[in-house]
């Protein structure tokens, strides 16, 4: 079984906003790829989010209610891609090799 320090956080959190963690060494369990496939997801909606930021920038008419409605969905987005990096910083960190 997977060491304490080496959970994984996975991409959802429960009811009060608490964050879940998975400790297994299957990393082709169905829980493992079910992470995946939800990390995917979230970094494809951020990548798309940033375009349309991109694009609504550009545009002169871009009214406030639409820049808000894009920030709102803009700050959900960095939310998710950085719950992935601390994830998978915490996962690199911990199967690097201890240099001393």
């Amino acid at each position: 079984m997977t060491a304490p320090n080496e959970l994984r956080l996975l991409p959802w959190s429960g009811p009060d906003g608490q964050p879940y963690y998975l400790s297994t060494d299957d990393r082709d369990g169905y829980i493992s790829r079910l992470a995946d496939n939800i990390e995917a997801v979230q970094l494809g909606t951020a990548a798309e989010l940033l375009k349309e930021a991109s694009e609504t920038l550009d545009d002169q008419d871009a009214g406030p209610e639409e820049l808000r409605r894009l920030v709102h969905e803009l700050t959900g987005a960095v939310r998710d891609v950085h719950g992935i990096a601390t994830s998978r910083c915490h996962l690199l960190a911990v199967s690097e090799p201890h240099r001393t």
